[in-house]
């Protein structure tokens, strides 16, 4: 058979009002026109689907089966556009987003918990990455946005800050440099190190400023934590640089110093980054500017 969902709507349309004439007047179609096409579906299908009687029409066994298969199918079609239609509103669907250690560990969770809980429908994919590779992905087209630090270079894109997130040098109790208030990183590089987990955007971010000096980091261990990383600290194991949010955040636990860093690498914001607003799907754009709601 070769019937399609405007057939099976006229077919629903003449049914429903029981009459070949009211039926084109209500699919908006001439009588000639409606008339030749039930003819052409009757054609199709082999049989009468429709008794034709002075004052109007009934379905035949064969009209019966079809109309209660045709309302199935229009009703399928309507929920389908009315799911594709959620897709191109933007409530609903998976987003990709990149994000460094940082906006990944303290700024997203408490910013993208109430924003998923009023879109039920939506996912989101959340990547780590260095600000660096963040920048390159976005600029070749391989993701939509990312949260990235002002430190680096945005190569063309556009760059939205939503946050402060500078990083803090921090010490044990009776380091030699406790009574400082600010050192620069090239001071430092010779101390011993507690790191973060190998891959950790934070600590390759880190390790480039180290290589742009010429040196390399003396790791003494890597934690997978920040927790872990201010417990080191704490015991006098090494010392650290970590975002000053999370030094605070854990300054009553544990025993250190935070001294400020003077590099402008150190003294960064966040920043959401995005090739172009119009190409965004209208969930991205939407998540966009719940995180630059401070």
């Amino acid at each position: 058979m070769r019937l399609d969902l405007a057939d099976l709507q006229l077919f629903i349309c003449i049914v429903d009002a029981g009459s070949i004439t009211q039926g084109a007047i209500k699919a908006h179609l001439a009588l000639a026109s409606t008339s030749e096409r039930l003819r052409l579906m009757e054609e199709d299908v082999g049989v009468p689907l429709l008794m034709r009687h002075p004052r109007g029409v009934t379905l035949t066994d064969a009209g019966e089966t079809l109309a209660k298969h045709a309302r199935q199918l229009l009703d399928q079609q309507q929920q389908l556009r009315r799911e594709l239609k959620t897709f191109t509103s933007g409530a609903r669907g998976t987003l990709k987003l990149y994000a460094n250690t940082s906006a990944l560990t303290n700024f997203l969770p408490a910013r993208l918990a109430p924003w998923l809980a009023s879109h039920p429908e939506l996912h989101i994919e959340l990547e780590e990455r260095t600000s660096a590779d963040i920048i390159s992905l976005l600029s070749t087209g391989s993701g939509d946005a990312g949260i990235v630090s002002d430190a680096v270079d945005g190569n063309g894109l556009i760059a939205e800050p939503v946050a402060d997130d500078h990083l803090v040098f921090i010490i044990p109790g009776d380091h030699k440099l406790h009574n400082k208030q600010a050192v620069s990183f090239a001071d430092i590089i010779a101390e011993p190190f507690i790191g973060l987990y190998p891959g950790s955007a934070l600590q390759d971010h880190i390790h480039s400023h180290a290589r742009a000096l010429g040196h390399d980091l003396a790791i003494r261990i890597r934690m997978s934590t920040f927790e872990g990383l201010f417990e080191m600290v704490d015991k006098g194991i090494g010392s650290g640089i970590v975002p000053a949010v999370m030094a605070d955040k854990y300054q009553s636990r544990f025993h250190y110093h935070q001294l400020a860093l003077t590099d402008s690498w150190a003294r960064r914001k966040l920043c959401i980054c995005y090739r172009s607003r119009k190409a965004l799907n209208p969930a991205m754009r939407t998540l966009i500017d719940h995180l630059k709601t401070r």
